[in-house]
């Protein structure tokens, strides 16, 4: 055997490693999944903790909120105590605050469970990652071990809500969360027997003061766009905006004076890695306003039972699958933006589809479909924009690049839901005001105001024929909500479009030789395949 066949073969990854990823795909599954079981379990968590709708969507976007606003802190934290060892941590916080969300009593006790798994959540998702790079250094296995992960993705939106609909036609809605805990065993007990240890010898300073100034300038902008949805503009809600404006950018003067910034602001000066960023950011804003709101629309206008609902979702999840499969080998023939923008195209019919949906049980075969063909067009956004956001940073800032790509991937996904949940909220509210029955008690108008949980049970307070009308009413209004969400999202995606064609569209197909580049056309090379980019000097210990 030569050296050459002999070096070759030692690249390549054993059983070990190919157990040690099945380990890794299953908290990665988990994190889509407890987000689809989730939006199934809202209606449900509505009618018991009796939250405003403001505390509704605080408990659907913490998490994200807090999975963003912590993946570069507990990344650089990966890098000084290990990747195997945060991955440990990060399951026992999945555990403890999964546990805490099935047993809440309040609101405030579920959204603060939902705050500390965006945290663990946060741990648990770039150290699979990195892991899963450093396990398989060999290039096809590399690629072959990440599309498993971006895959696992997929099934976790897939199986979510079956799971989900099963738990909650036989338990009560903190059993959706239960589910956390056997799956999160798995890689506490397996980790130190099939995964390696890996630790960056020379980490940066981790600047505290970034941190804080990172969370203070995302959460008040939200909390302001999501009161002035629920209780319309006031001096208050504008103030916690411009704070968080005033905030970020303090954030961003004082990256550009650390030695070992939390973010590195130089990456933003590149084209092509801001149009991937907002790519990512305004894509997943698209696709999310109407997302988590069509299990809602199934269970509410469509009245089916959780696990019907879970079925008719199955399209979608289904739609990304093939989507995230196709994106690649059109990619290696045509343009990414325009393998992109296409996609974005089709997301319109997507949307359309969406909008069409009525208040009755007619609106279920619209409403998946749209859904299906939104996932579908939106697909090429999950798998390319992490890769060209990397590509587009020198070799040496290649993992701080792949990072700030899944903070945008994910900021978009929460935002989507902040933006476009507060305008469904305040159409709802104003619809249900203008058409719920003349006379009720005052109480119960102001609660079917708030929600359409409130509404149920303020109609159980009623005559039958009076709630009757009442929950029409409410039917009706989250349902225009609904349709209103879905021409929002549609924007977004437009939006999307323009920045994709902008400032993108100078990337050659992945596969394609690289020609003399014209003036602001980036070679070939500078997209890699997913991976392969986060490649630096590391240490990497079996025991």
């Amino acid at each position: 055997m030569s050296s050459h066949t002999a070096s070759a073969a030692e690249l390549r990854a054993g059983p070990r490693e190919w157990f040690g990823l099945l380990v890794l795909l299953l908290p990665v599954t988990l994190m889509t999944a407890d987000l689809g079981v989730l939006w199934l379990a809202t209606p449900y968590l509505a009618a018991d903790l009796q939250p405003t709708s403001s505390q509704v969507l605080w408990t659907t976007d913490m998490y994200g909120f807090m999975t963003c606003g912590f993946l570069v802190v507990m990344g650089t934290l990966g890098d000084r105590l290990g990747r195997r060892r945060m991955l440990m941590y990060g399951s026992v916080g999945v555990i403890v605050s999964s546990l805490l969300a099935a047993y809440a009593v309040s609101p405030e006790m579920l959204i603060a469970a939902r705050a500390l798994l965006g945290v663990a959540g946060a741990a648990v998702l770039p150290s699979t990652l990195s892991l899963i790079i450093h396990m398989f250094t060999d290039a096809k296995q590399r690629a072959t071990a990440i599309a498993m992960w971006v895959t696992s993705l997929s099934v976790g939106i897939a199986i979510g809500p079956v799971v989900g609909g099963v738990l909650l036609d036989f338990w009560w809605w903190g059993s959706v969360f239960l589910m956390a805990v056997p799956v999160m065993l798995v890689p506490l007990l397996a980790a130190p027997v099939l995964l390696p240890e890996y630790r960056d010898p020379n980490p940066g300073r981790l600047d505290l003061a970034s941190v804080a100034l990172f969370l203070a300038a995302i959460l008040p902008i939200v909390y302001g766009i999501k009161k002035s949805a629920e209780t319309g503009w006031s001096a208050g809600n504008l103030g916690a905006i411009v704070a968080g404006v005033v905030l970020a950018v303090v954030f961003v003067r004082r990256q550009n004076i650390l030695e070992t910034p939390l973010l590195d602001m130089g990456l933003f000066r590149t084209k092509v890695f801001t149009g991937a960023l907002l790519t990512l950011l305004f894509g997943m804003m698209a696709l999310n306003g109407v997302e988590y709101l069509v299990p809602q629309y199934l269970l509410i206008a469509g009245e089916l039972s959780p696990l019907a609902a879970g079925m008719w979702l199955l399209p979608g999840a289904a739609g990304l699958i093939v989507g995230s499969q196709l994106t690649p080998v059109l990619a290696k023939r045509i343009r990414p933006a325009y393998v992109i923008a296409g996609g974005l195209l089709v997301t319109l019919a997507g949307f359309w589809l969406s909008a069409s949906a009525g208040a009755d049980k007619d609106g279920v075969v619209p409403a998946a479909m749209g859904l299906t063909v939104i996932m579908f067009g939106v697909a090429p956004i999950s798998v390319l924009g992490t890769s060209l956001a990397a590509g587009a940073a020198p070799p040496e800032k290649a993992g701080s690049a792949s990072a700030t790509g899944q903070t945008a991937y994910d900021l978009g996904l929460a935002l989507g839901i902040a933006v476009t949940g507060s305008v469904a909220v305040a159409v709802y509210r104003g619809e249900v005001a203008d058409t719920a029955p003349a006379g009720i008690p005052a109480e119960a108008a102001e609660a079917a105001q708030d929600s359409v949980g409130g509404a149920t049970a303020a109609a159980e307070s009623l005559s039958p024929d009076v709630g009757a009308q009442l929950l029409a009413a409410a039917r009706e209004a989250f349902t225009s909500g609904y349709q209103t969400t879905a021409w929002v999202s549609a924007g977004f995606a437009v939006l999307t479009a323009v920045v994709v064609l902008s400032l993108l569209r100078g990337i050659p197909a992945i596969g394609a030789a690289a020609p003399a580049e014209a003036e602001g056309e980036v070679p070939a090379e500078a997209v890699p395949d997913p991976g392969a980019a986060a490649s630096h000097e590391s240490t990497v210990t079996n025991a």
